[in-house]
């Protein structure tokens, strides 16, 4: 059998003078070692693709993070600080993309931008500095530390419903490397991991026909290394195995 088509949409990037569509390695790495699926990179243009025929293609979505945020038009903000990057062209894909998979059973997992797209996609909000809310921990790393210790355990979460069930506990330790964090939480989506703080570091959207699963921290990350990501990553894989042979068969 061949191994199922996941979609992965870039960002758009200056490297020097040029525009590039650029897609972090780390992420990719886990979607082919860890899922064991193929990524097909979907490059930003500036306007929304053919989703149809994207999706027409794929056995999963996967969604990334990012350096950039979502534009905070999308829920009726203005820019709180315009010195943080923005990509409106990857906003342009993503979230229509996060809509429409959904809608069509297509199996996916999205990590930190991902996981703050689909929020957005659905109808939800986001705090666009999280360390500036009452009651909030600093979620965001230590830019002049090792890459090793930003993505280094930085707190626990507590698990639940179908997350749990995959990683088979109910608290693990967790990086964290975000500045931004879900505000108000889209209707049909359904919390299952939240930081001690309150904050909500993961969800699934409830009565989606295929695996639709979102977390705040970077799994990616030495996935093959980590036993949860492999237990996350692996689960995302099957769910994408089960729509190619279903595909084939059809």
């Amino acid at each position: 059998m061949k191994k199922p088509i996941v979609l992965v949409p870039a960002c758009s990037k200056m490297l020097g003078l040029h525009p590039f569509n650029a897609v972090g390695k780390k992420y990719l790495d886990a979607v082919a070692q860890v899922a064991d699926c193929q990524p097909l990179l979907i490059p930003v243009l500036g306007d929304t693709p053919d989703l149809d025929a994207l999706l027409d293609l794929a056995d999963g979505v996967m969604l990334t993070g990012s350096p950039s945020n979502v534009h905070p038009s999308h829920f009726d903000q203005p820019v709180r600080n315009p010195d943080l990057p923005l990509d409106p062209a990857r906003d342009a894909v993503t979230l229509p993309l996060a809509r429409r998979a959904i809608e069509r059973g297509v199996p996916m997992f999205a990590v930190c931008r991902g996981f703050q797209e689909i929020n957005v996609a659905l109808g939800g909000t986001l705090h666009q500095a999280v360390h500036e809310v009452a009651g909030f921990n600093d979620h965001r790393e230590d830019k002049t530390a090792s890459l090793d210790v930003q993505y280094g355990e930085a707190h626990p979460v507590t698990l639940s419903g179908a997350l749990a069930d995959i990683v088979g506990a109910t608290r693990v330790g967790v990086n964290s490397v975000h500045g931004q964090g879900v505000d108000r939480l889209a209707d049909g989506l359904i919390a299952e991991a939240v930081a001690d703080d309150g904050l909500v570091e993961a969800f699934r959207v409830a009565g989606a026909p295929a695996f639709a699963m979102a977390v705040q921290w970077h799994p990616e990350w030495k996935a093959a290394e980590n036993p949860v990501s492999v237990k996350i990553f692996n689960a995302f894989g099957d769910a994408c195995r089960q729509r190619a042979q279903a595909r084939s068969a059809g």
